[in-house]
């Protein structure tokens, strides 16, 4: 066919590698102004690049995370010792990453705090998430827990009622001590978690300066089939470093996102952080022997009976290059765990295993584990099909793309074969829904008490007196009749508190009862009746 000469000379619009486009791939040569009849408008219906740039800034966000919102995050490198203390870690667990001393496996770290929404400061009294997800040759595993080493609750059915409680009130939409209390004075395995929490160790100075935990029991295999109950624990190179309610205070007047900060700007000028990873190890069993259950959430394994064992450490050496897509999109679940790792029959992890990962598909979709931040760095090929934001087929090379179902003898994927023993506990009792039986609810508040140094006594004695100073009278009761069975000198403290507290307020507890009193800010309502008073007249303008 002859050319048409016309065409010759003819051109598309001029773009490089630098070029905007939308996502359709057409470069963009006008975004400063929507298309409009004149230049005052009214504006047309078909604006397809505002319409397409519009519409996809409306859905920018995912569901926020119910807890965990806010957080930071890291890439780096997890690095094993191949022993366990002196032992060869081949005798307690099969699980690759922990094999061949010096080998390195990739990791993500996400650090969050726990109660409070995406944009909250990080100086809450609050938790802090500890989440590392191990890109293994086996595929991914989720080590997901917090700084504290214990939790609130032993049972995951109370998961729902207890974030309720610490979460802003679902009318004022501001949280409050009370509902905190309330909920903690009727659920006395929480008084542990609640000793560690009101005291400095509440308020980590940073990300980098805390320590991690698994938080639950988790089971170790070995070759022959073996099980061992397991604890695991973060500890910082960098040491730790916590806050007091005013340093805090003080730091979130002045910078609210001091912790990602902190982390962002530690490994851009490349002072890696760095903590090593040790293990607690007890035979797998009931423990009749000890006066906890080795399954308590609520309970700490003591250092004395199960010592803890290095097996490795890990290095934070690259800042995400997006936060939404890494850090935001990141997707943990404590049931992501690979061969020679398992579950123990702890009541708090069997929950969160469906709740983690549920919420993931949820937040991020059915497809979450497409994204990069979330896709195992091995090869994989399911028989999963559709959902949305599905861009590719994970099929084997040479599979039949007819055959997305197993068994099957058409070309399909096949099982593969297990080289380790399986394991197979034997399982036997009544169904039943009792909480465990050896639940002492103050013992180990009562040892974490006589451990803290005197100024950490001191705070989380102003910090309790000022919270439960403002709640009603049954809950303050409770909550010194727990620590008074925890420790002698943790209860008179707490109550000659309250007592002088009160004393001192007396003249204004009719108003101040009506207050509402968020953790940690005691003079809440002297803030809002402040910005009246000091506030500066204006007028309209």
């Amino acid at each position: 066919m002859d050319k048409d000469p016309s065409n010759e000379n003819l051109q598309t619009n001029i773009e490089h590698d630098d070029t905007l486009t939308t996502r359709q791939g057409h470069p963009v040569t006008n975004n400063q102004n929507i298309r409009t009849v004149g230049n005052r408008g009214p504006a047309t219906l078909e604006n397809y690049d505002f319409i397409e740039k519009i519409s996809h800034f409306d859905r920018e966000k995912v569901p926020e995370r119910i807890v965990h919102a806010r957080g930071a995050g890291a890439h780096g490198y997890f690095e094993t010792y191949g022993n366990v203390g002196d032992d060869p870690v081949s005798n307690y667990t099969r699980a690759k990453v922990f094999q061949e001393k010096g080998k390195q496996t990739p990791v993500f770290v996400r650090f969050s705090t726990v109660v409070h929404g995406l944009h909250s400061p990080e100086t809450v009294r609050d938790p802090r998430g500890f989440a590392v997800k191990f890109y293994t040759e086996d595929g991914n595993w989720d080590l997901v827990g917090n700084n504290i080493k214990i939790f609130f609750i032993r049972d995951a059915m109370k998961f729902p009622d207890m974030i309720h409680a610490f979460r802003p009130d679902p009318v004022t939409n501001i949280q409050d001590s009370e509902r905190f209390f309330d909920f903690c004075s009727n659920s006395p395995e929480s008084f542990h978690m609640v000793t560690f929490i009101y005291s400095p160790w509440g308020i980590p100075a940073n990300y980098r300066m805390m320590q991690g935990s698994g938080v639950n029991t988790y089971k170790w295999v070995n070759a022959e089939g073996k099980a061992v109950l397991v604890k695991y624990h973060w500890e910082p190179k960098q040491g730790i470093k916590n806050l007091t309610a005013k340093e805090a205070q003080e730091i979130q007047g002045k910078n609210f996102n001091h912790a990602t900060q902190d982390l962002y700007e530690s490994i851009e000028k490349g002072d890696y952080p760095e903590w090593e990873m040790f293990v607690q190890i007890m035979e797998d069993g009931p423990h009749p022997e000890l006066d906890f259950d080795p399954l308590d959430d609520t309970k700490l394994w003591p250092e004395d009976q199960f010592p803890w064992l290095p097996v490795g450490k890990m290095v934070l050496n690259k800042n995400p290059e997006n936060y939404f897509n890494e850090v935001e999109q990141v997707s943990f679940g404590t049931g992501v765990l690979v061969d020679g790792l398992d579950f123990s029959d702890d009541k708090m992890l069997q929950g969160r295993t469906f709740s983690y990962s549920d919420t993931q598909r949820y937040r991020v979709g059915a497809n979450h584990l497409q994204l990069p931040i979330n896709a195992p760095q091995k090869r994989v090929a399911t028989n999963q099909e559709g959902g949305q934001l599905r861009y590719h087929n994970d099929k084997a090379p040479g599979q039949n793309p007819h055959v997305n179902y197993e068994p099957s003898s058409l070309g399909g994927l096949k099982e593969a074969k297990q080289a380790g023993k399986e394991y197979t506990p034997k399982i036997e009792g009544n169904l039943v829904r009792e909480s465990i039986d050896r639940n002492d609810n103050t013992k180990q508040a009562g040892e974490t008490y006589r451990r803290f140094e005197q100024w950490e006594k001191d705070e989380l004695i102003s910090n309790l007196v000022g919270d439960l100073s403002t709640c009603q009278k049954e809950i303050q009761d409770r909550m010194i009749a727990l620590a008074e069975q925890a420790d002698e000198e943790y209860g008179r403290r707490l109550r000659e508190g309250i007592a002088e507290a009160s004393k001192q307020t007396s003249s204004t507890m009719m108003e101040s009862a009506e207050e509402i009193h968020p953790l940690g800010a005691k003079d809440a309502g002297k803030a809002v009746k402040e910005a009246i008073d000091k506030g500066h007249d204006a007028e309209p303008y």
